[in-house]
């Protein structure tokens, strides 16, 4: 997905918490969260009171595989980052507060273990983690980067290393690794100053190697209450060894039916260990472990096992144990500062916590049975959402719902047909449902007369399957030479159904599988003209069939695999499908014949599937694109040039657009020109669909400009008017439009001709004759784009803190209030996504109820409460409502009630209205024409726009304000889209006004550091590398398909320019060439070009000349030129160069 453009996500969940089962656990320094990971690959982050009550906050979606480790990956309390990293050898590097992914990378092999460790390095210290997993060796990390710097290697039977603990010594400098490998060996190796500052990858031996015949090693851990004793616990036995030389102090076997997995030391002379089915014993060590004591290594040598240490206290597993899926996971964790809490957490594959507060007095002796710990808390998400009140709402739960039963029917398989605005909903009672997006969005989130009528919005219901629907398909979006009337879905009952989605009738059941459909695929567009028309099926009896739409028959049934199918590639040129199962074995199918070519295994089965890979085109999968209807694009994208790019030449601007739009075909993100596209995401499987809305802010501006320019005559989206957009945007629009369309649509007229083998005139034929009939089935009609605006604007507005406003809003605009806080996302770097839990809000409230001291109940943070919730979300929150309210503001008629929203047949009226918006009838729509009231609704945006961006902190409170970040601002000071640009502008300048001049005078000093160093000849970063962004079109043409290059690669993803690394100052330590070092020097110089162009009178000369740059003193050149020296001031010197680089 490109970061560039400003996406907002909006999740509902539904009732059912999502599957989590949790693989691993960390809490934070300061005890107030803890962060889980599962084996589906989300992490969960928890919010945790003072006295032990938690909370589920936020999900984050990024990893593809089972979290193995997660791990703190900074020192200080205020950035609070933690490292995590998956079986597929990714890691990702958090930011806890608001769940954005700051950095991600790849490597070859997975991690098990990582360790945070302080270098200090001269007078800086640096975050290094310290990696180990299957591999030989220990990885060395960079903290900020997650570059590897080197590795600790073993020269003596090198192994994999099961585990390892840090010991910080205060005696000396050095500090040491110890590890033990998976043979059973223990390893150690010295870290020293001069080992720290090396940056190549030489690699570091160990020390010494000693066998401590440890099979089976779970972890071992350093005392670090007496700083001289380790302890090793194996799977058998647990033991402990002086840190000093590792001779053995004293060791104790587990029961015959247990098996430990880990354990720490709570004190010098307590340790704690667990089994693998979740009970945990406290020991007190024997005083020959305890350097206080004067037995200390009295047994040493011995022969004989030591006595078995007495047991204090055990944590016996919960009396009401379900069959747990796999082993829970425990973790021991202690505060080093205020509250001094020892803590045992657990968490198991049901996704609950429990939390066990650990004493430290010891039972007075002597007690023959050990004290019975009690818990502390639990929870498990199911619980933490059936507790919510109202319920967290499905999106068509109002739809679902059976008299007599309490949930509503799960969905389990869902498509949103973007040129439509409809979301097409599968669910396990084997119905399907076609229902508006939006509609069904604001049923869901707002409050207003939608509520008193049952079975709002008007939707489609189609039966057919005799259970679950397991899969559903829209193949026209993925490939326009599909007929855009059929619907594909697969259910439990083996059965493949084809719909016609305008009529809604049965076209064709196809039943050639053995087992639930599990999966339903397009071929990619240079297959044979056969396969071609048909789409790929695949079922759970490990079967692959190619079913014809066209022929409405099986051509190829490939089914003899012996093991699940996971994976399916094409070789079109050889008229190959090719199958990967679980095996690791792959098939080679001919498409043709179905004859089976060829099945291997080994390496041979890998080379084949990248073979695939290298041979495969830029083809779109069904997951990666919903393309947007081939004619609708066109006409979408001319009109928007229309308002502005009349000085074009028309021939040009025609070739443009078909250039445009073959070249998005390959390489478009998900969100490619829809202002809204609902995905469905399931955490596994078993799960029914949780659904996420993405508005495009952008796409939303560029809809809502092309509808102005389009007057009088608004398009309407309905499965009719899709037929008559092109006919009836002829009509309209002034002549230059009329011969735009001529050009275009002779163009469509060819693409489709290739595209299609029908014959043109059936086609319009076939148009025709449609046309007549589904106008009698037609659902609601309505304008999506308004209503995609009226959805996004009435969820983005701080609703309750101006009164009269809030009035206005809901009267003359006509927005709606949010009835419960709602459930935002974050979409940060390559994808990676962190959604709000609907539980959210209990943590909100306490946070907000701490902060400000007084008892805040729920209704008192919907709609304002989410500018309290991180400063990533307000930053996001606040660009979206101020762009799209300066666009509406410049519109005619903006306003989301009146005839111009529906065309839909008046209804009767019904009786009652709600108190929360009065009833408006349709009888007196407001009239265009009046100009008064177009007055009065450009006053109501204008002053909307104006309460977010300038009055919001003042109304809202210090205390429940997380304030925008500059530099998430300042990345967006040249945005593409003007109303965006100018949306960060404006919200950069109140920013750095309101945070005065102490504020200011912090950010120069923060930033200065980043900024390139100037050698005789200024460099501007577009220079230093070597492509040059493109910069963005003048600011009065609306830039439409000018589509910067930045998409197509992740890197320059969000940020403005490459910076530049050449021209670093040579004193500097080796800067990694990360992404977010070339973000933060772009930032650095718009943030402080900014402060030095609007408050450079405040900026004092530095007082010494001679202080270091390092030293955060303000940058040379930024003060008032000194005396007679005529070098400009650095401050005017970037604005200048900036304004050059990036306006054409």
């Amino acid at each position: 997905m490109s970061g560039n453009n400003l996406v907002l996500p909006i999740v509902l969940w539904g009732r059912t918490a999502p599957t989590h089962c949790i693989s691993s656990l960390l809490v934070m320094d300061d005890f107030t969260t803890i962060i889980t990971g599962c084996h589906d690959g989300q992490i969960c982050l928890w919010d945790m009171t003072p006295e032990l009550q938690i909370c589920p906050r936020a999900m984050l979606f990024g990893h593809t595989a089972s979290i193995t480790c997660l791990s703190k990956a900074s020192a200080s309390s205020d950035k609070q980052y933690i490292v995590s990293a998956s079986e597929s050898g990714e890691m990702c590097l958090w930011d806890v507060n608001d769940g954005r992914c700051i950095e991600f990378t790849k490597l070859a092999c997975a991690h098990t273990g990582i360790q945070f460790y302080l270098f200090t390095i001269g007078t800086q210290k640096e975050g290094r983690l310290l990696c180990n997993g299957h591999y030989p060796e220990i990885l060395v990390v960079d903290a900020t980067s997650l570059e590897v710097l080197y590795s600790l290697v073993s020269k003596i039977s090198p192994d994999w290393i099961s585990s390892m603990s840090i010991i910080r010594s205060h005696r000396t400098q050095e500090d040491t690794v110890v590890a033990v490998s998976v043979t059973g060996i223990l390893k150690v190796w010295m870290i020293t100053a001069e080992v720290s500052k090396m940056q190549d990858l030489d690699p570091i031996f160990e020390e010494e190697s000693k066998p401590i015949y440890c099979q089976g090693c779970q972890s071992i851990s350093f005392c670090s209450f007496t700083q001289s004793s380790l302890l090793v616990v194996c799977s058998k036995y647990w033991r402990v060894f002086d840190a000093g030389d590792y001779s053995l102090l004293c060791s104790v076997p587990s029961d015959s039916d247990q098996s430990w997995t880990g354990g720490e030391f709570i004190s010098a002379d307590k340790v704690i260990i667990w089994t693998e089915d979740g009970c945990s014993y406290i020991y007190k060590l024997p005083a020959s472990c305890q350097s206080a004591s004067e037995h200390f290594r009295s047994d040493v040598g011995r022969t004989k096992e030591g006595s078995i240490p007495p047991l204090i206290y055990s944590i016996a597993e919960r009396s009401d144990k379900q069959l747990l899926i796999c082993p829970p996971v425990t973790r021991f964790f202690f505060g080093r500062r205020e509250p001094f809490h020892k803590l045992l957490i657990q968490g198991d594959s049901a996704g609950r916590l429990s939390l066990w507060s650990v004493p430290d007095a010891t039972p007075p002796q002597p007690t023959t049975t050990p004290t019975e710990l009690q818990m502390s808390s639990t929870i498990s998400l199911q619980e933490a959402f059936d507790k919510l009140t109202p319920v967290s709402s499905g999106i068509i739960d109002q739809l679902s719902v059976l008299p007599n039963k309490q949930l509503p029917i799960k969905v389990t398989a869902s498509v949103y047909i973007p040129s439509q605005g409809r979301l097409v909903c599968g669910r396990e009672d084997g119905s399907i449902v076609l229902v508006p997006a939006t509609q069904t969005a604001i049923v869901q989130l707002l409050q207003g007369e939608h509520m008193l009528r049952r079975g709002w919005p008007p939707h489609r219901t189609l039966r057919g399957h005799r259970n679950k629907v397991t899969c559903v398909l829209y193949p026209y979006q993925v490939s326009p030479r599909y007929d855009q009337r059929s619907l594909v879905s697969g259910g439990v009952d083996f059965s493949v159904i084809v719909w016609d989605i305008f009529t809604g009738e049965m076209k064709h059941i196809f039943c050639v599988h053995g087992g639930e459909i599990s999966q339903l695929i397009v071929p990619p567009e240079n297959c044979s003209t056969r396969v071609q028309h048909c789409v790929c099926s695949v079922a759970s009896d490990h079967s692959v069939g190619l079913l014809s739409l066209r022929e409405r028959k099986c051509i190829m049934l490939a089914s003899r695999h012996l093991f699940p199918i996971q994976v399916i590639k094409w070789r079109p040129a050889d008229d190959y499908l090719v199958v990967g199962c679980s095996d690791g074995s792959v098939y080679v199918w001919q498409m043709d014949t179905g004859a089976l070519d060829r099945c291997v295994m080994g390496i041979t089965a890998v080379e084949i599937l990248n073979a695939c890979d290298e041979l495969a085109p830029a083809t779109v999968d069904a997951l990666s694109h919903s393309a947007v209807n081939l004619k609708q694009a066109m006409t979408r994208r001319s009109l928007a040039a229309l308002k502005n790019m009349a000085q074009h030449k028309l021939q040009t601007l025609a070739t443009n657009l078909l250039a445009a739009d073959n070249a998005d075909k390959g390489n478009l993100p998900k969100y490619s020109h829809n202002a809204l596209v609902v995905q469905a995401m399931k955490t596994n499987l078993t799960d029914p669909d949780m659904h996420v809305l993405f508005f495009d802010v952008e796409a939303l501006i560029i809809q809502l400009l092309t509808e102005e320019a389009q007057r009088p005559n608004p398009t309407l989206v309905s499965p009719e008017t899709l037929q008559k957009s092109q006919a009836g945007a002829d009509k309209g629009g002034s002549f230059l439009a009329n011969k735009i369309f001529k050009q275009v649509k002779e163009t469509m007229k060819e693409t489709i001709k290739e595209h299609l083998l029908d014959e043109d005139e059936e086609e319009e034929e076939e148009m025709r004759r449609r046309e007549e009939k589904s106008k009698s089935l037609s659902l609601l009609e309505y304008n999506l784009t308004m209503d995609t605006a009226k959805l996004f604007m009435s969820c983005l507005h701080a609703w309750g803190l101006n009164e009269q406003l809030d009035g206005i809003c809901l009267e003359r605009l006509g927005m709606l209030r949010p009835h419960c806080p709602i459930s935002f996302g974050l979409i940060s770097r390559g994808g990676h996504m962190s959604l709000m839990l609907p539980t959210f809000k209990e943590s909100l409230l306490r946070q907000l109820s701490l902060a400000t001291g007084l008892k805040l109940a729920l209704s008192d943070i919907v709609g304002k409460g989410t500018y309290g919730v991180s400063r990533a979300v307000t930053t996001q929150h606040l660009l979206s409502a101020i762009s799209l309210a300066n666009t509406l503001m410049g519109m005619t008629n903006a306003t989301f009630v009146g005839e111009h929203m529906k065309k839909a047949p008046a209804r009767p009226p019904r009786p009652g209205g709600t108190p929360e918006s009065p009833r408006r009838t349709p009888a007196a729509p407001p009239q265009p024409s009046n100009p008064a009231l177009q007055a009065q609704i450009k006053q109501g945006w204008s002053q909307l726009a104006a309460m977010h961006c300038v009055m919001l902190p003042d109304l809202l409170g210090l205390d429940k304000y997380r304030p925008p970040l500059l530099e998430m601002l300042a990345r967006r000071w040249q945005d593409r889209c003007l109303e965006v640009r100018e949306a960060a502008q404006a919200l950069l300048l109140a920013e750095l006004r309101r945070i005065g001049q102490s504020g200011r005078k912090d950010t120069v000093d923060a930033w200065a550091p980043y900024l390139p160093q100037y050698v005789d000849t200024v460099s501007s970063p577009g220079t230093a590398t070597e492509t040059p962004p493109q910069a963005p079109p003048p600011p009065e043409a609306q830039p439409v398909e000018t589509k910067a290059p930045e998409e197509e690669m992740d890197v320059t993803d969000d940020d403005i320019t490459a910076g530049c690394l050449s021209n670093l100052p040579p004193n500097a330590k080796k800067i990694s060439n990360s992404y977010e070092e070339r973000r933060k020097q772009a930032t650095a110089i718009v943030l402080l070009g900014v402060i030095g162009a609007e408050f450079g009178a405040e900026i004092e000369p530095p007082k010494g000349s001679a202080r270091a740059r390092a030293g955060g003193a303000v940058p040379e050149g930024f003060g008032p030129t000194s005396g007679g020296s005529s070098n400009y001031s650095l401050a005017r010197h970037t604005c200048k160069y900036r304004k050059d680089d990036l306006t054409p």
